[in-house]
């Protein structure tokens, strides 16, 4: 009998979490503030496929470049960054469409306007860091969901995020942040 009381002991504190738990099921939530759930399968699976994509780019020589930022949502593979030559465009699309696990690209890509001198380039990396800094100070916007990348002033976002409000918001962060000279959004809304 004592086994018996042992059973039922779990399996009554497992009905009443249930029966406290079904009533929420049935509330509406806003689909424009949730964006939908991934698995942590589906998190895992895209982490592979990004890692395949960078590796597929840097090991290619008419693509080899650091420059193309790779984010990946469930499948879906948005390229992102300041590129020399529509050349490389084409081919970093072709090239990411063939790798295992990929459901679809997305091109976010901007081509360079001109030499960066040195200057150039450590003000970028000054821009880029306010702008990081702006929307992590921000609790609105998912900062770890949206990359940076600044080329002569003009300020890429890319990235997945939950919905048009955090776009919209991120937009006018980057705005606001001394040595922004124009912003480009490559930002894709999660599905």
């Amino acid at each position: 009998m004592k086994v018996r009381h042992k059973l039922l002991v779990p399996g009554l504190a497992l009905a009443c979490i249930v029966s406290i738990s079904i009533p929420g099921c049935n509330r509406q939530q806003d689909p424009v503030a949730v964006a939908p759930k991934t698995t942590v399968g589906t998190e895992i699976d895209d982490s592979v496929v990004t890692a395949r994509v960078k590796s597929a780019l840097l090991a290619e020589p008419d693509v080899r470049t650091f420059d193309i930022k790779v984010e990946t949502r469930k499948g879906q593979v948005q390229l992102s960054g300041f590129v020399d030559t529509q050349a490389r465009i084409d081919s970093a699309i072709a090239l990411t469409r063939k790798v295992q696990g990929v459901n679809g690209v997305e091109n976010g890509m901007t081509l360079k306007d001109g030499k960066a001198t040195v200057g150039n380039t450590v003000d970028d990396g000054i821009v880029t860091a306010k702008v990081k800094s702006a929307l992590l100070a921000d609790p609105a916007v998912k900062s770890f969901d949206i990359a940076i990348v600044t080329r002569k002033g003009e300020v890429q976002l890319s990235g997945y995020v939950d919905n048009q409000a955090q776009i919209n918001r991120a937009i006018d962060i980057a705005r606001g942040v001394e040595g922004v000279q124009s912003i480009n959004n490559e930002m894709s809304i999660k599905k």
